[in-house]
């Protein structure tokens, strides 16, 4: 576990009350990785591979704001890599609604020491939970892992406000939890979405990567990185 302040080197000397976390590769993620789902989905439309998972990734937060729930977001965002791929856009829809199909959104798993973590932590912190996703999906999840439960909060950025890593997310969650930015940190995995997001809302940040790819100077620089969720239980502020 290591603290980080950019100015000090340390945290905040404020009384920390309010915990909120991000949730897709913080919390739960998949059971089933998408890049097998993505292929199973090519193999039904008949597509050779034209794009990979990480062109989804890559991209899918730019529809957030215009599509009207998930299944919307991958007809948009799959059509627009069909294009670029060389592909019809129906055939990028056609892959989209295959990728729903398969994709069960209950296949979802916890990641080591989640629920230890939250149990832990609410026995002392007010929780919130603020995610990029569309509601009926992220709650889903939230419900197959049985952690939906402990969070006073649940905030869909991309859909009930901007997406993350814009403040009003942020500060829609502090709001309904009757906290303030000086006295909360955000949990979560990306550098660009959660740490830059938690800092434009003047949160301090948990960044818990959760792949090996990590850069030696992190940026934007978290308040705290970790090495697994779990060390979380004993917190770093």
């Amino acid at each position: 576990m290591a603290g980080i302040d950019p100015d000090s080197g340390t945290g905040s000397a404020a009384v920390v009350d309010t915990v909120c976390f991000d949730l897709d590769d913080t919390l739960c993620r998949y059971s089933q990785p998408g890049d097998v789902v993505l292929d199973r989905a090519f193999e039904r439309v008949g597509a050779d591979e034209p794009w990979g998972i990480e062109d989804y990734y890559g991209r899918y937060r730019d529809y957030l704001e215009e599509s009207d729930d998930a299944a919307d977001l991958r007809r948009r965002c799959f059509a627009d890599l069909a294009v670029d791929a060389g592909y019809d856009r129906d055939t990028g829809r056609a892959v989209a609604e295959a990728y729903g199909e398969f994709r069960d959104r209950e296949a979802v798993e916890l990641v080591p020491g989640a629920r230890d973590v939250v149990e832990t932590l609410a026995g002392e912190y007010r929780l919130g939970l603020v995610t990029n996703g569309a509601p009926d999906m992220q709650r889903t999840k939230l419900e197959a892992v049985a952690l939906d439960d402990y969070f006073e909060t649940v905030v869909c950025a991309g859909y009930e406000t901007a997406a993350k890593p814009a403040a009003e997310p942020f500060e829609r969650a502090l709001e309904a939890l009757e906290a303030t930015p000086d006295r909360a940190v955000y949990v979560g995995n990306s550098l660009a979405a959660d740490v830059a997001g938690a800092r434009a809302a003047g949160l301090e940040s948990v960044w818990v990567p959760h792949t090996e790819d990590v850069p030696v100077r992190p940026e934007p620089t978290p308040t705290y990185r970790l090495e697994r969720l779990s060390e979380l239980a004993t917190p770093p502020w």
